[in-house]
């Protein structure tokens, strides 16, 4: 039982490691050139030497899949350190000081949690323009909002403890408090909302390409492989379906770790093993 239980979670692991494999040894692993056009094998079909075919330009296509791979978990877990970065303090002050700076803080959230979140990051990137380090901004406002409010409420609960209200009793230091006795029983929520957040961010820095407002060609990035293949879909269908694959696997990989972790976290959920 606890196998089968387990099973996805490590399904999960698995494929964010071999995702992880890929980015890192992309220059190794990659066959051709995901840059260099050759006119002379445009459009073929995945065969012996062109394993998943060519696109428009000749261009390999698995080579630019495992290029793209760089992209997509730089600008997942980029953008959701930035995210963490910024919405945990945020949450935090919020939750531990209560009162008028608690309102204003999560007023602000809330503000922000009321549009969805691809809407965000469309508003967000029309302001910054196009590019890898403005997408990466992006998904990091949009998922700070998140962050906090995980923080925010974790540290309320957290601040009620026992242990909490006997160290600000003897008049120990916010900060110290705050580091000694708070974030260390704060991290189970919000390492595994990083692991969510990753997701989402992949997804959205492709649905930002797939729009012509993310990584501009011809950068080897899924979501704008996926737009430019759509237009191949009768003739060359390998140039959309391979792209959308690549970006349904690592989304589903890591929100399936991003489940297993919460299970093996949360106290009442690991008692039930």
């Amino acid at each position: 039982m606890n196998l089968s239980r387990h099973l996805p979670g490590w399904i999960g692991g698995g494929i964010v490691g071999v995702c992880l494999v890929f980015a890192l040894l992309a220059s190794v692993i990659a066959p051709y050139d995901p840059l260099r056009n050759n006119l002379d094998v445009t459009l073929q079909s995945p065969n012996e030497t062109y394993w998943m075919g060519t696109d428009e330009l000749g261009r390999d296509v698995l080579s630019r899949l495992i290029y793209g791979s760089r992209y997509a978990l730089t600008i997942g877990v980029v953008g959701a350190v930035l995210g963490l970065v910024g919405g945990v303090p945020w949450g935090m002050i919020a939750g531990f000081y209560r009162g008028r700076i608690e309102t204003v803080l999560m007023r602000v959230v809330d503000i922000f949690l009321a549009f969805p979140g691809m809407l965000l990051a469309l508003a967000i990137i029309s302001v910054l323009g196009t590019g890898t380090i403005n997408v990466i901004v992006a998904v990091g406002l949009f998922s700070m909002p998140t962050f906090a409010r995980i923080a925010h409420g974790t540290v309320i609960t957290i601040k009620e403890m026992t242990y909490v209200e006997a160290a600000i009793a003897s008049g120990s230091r916010t900060t110290r408090i705050i580091f000694r006795h708070i974030l260390p029983n704060s991290l189970a929520p919000i390492i595994v909302q990083a692991s969510l957040r990753v997701a989402t961010g992949i997804l959205v820095a492709a649905g930002l390409s797939f729009l012509g407002l993310g990584i501009q060609p011809p950068t080897p990035e899924w979501g704008a492989m996926l737009s430019r293949g759509r237009m191949y879909m009768h003739s060359a269908p390998w140039l959309a379906v391979a792209p959308g694959l690549c970006i349904m696997i690592m989304v589903m990989g890591f929100n399936l770790l991003g489940d297993h972790l919460r299970d093996r976290l949360d106290p009442r959920l690991r008692n039930q093993d």
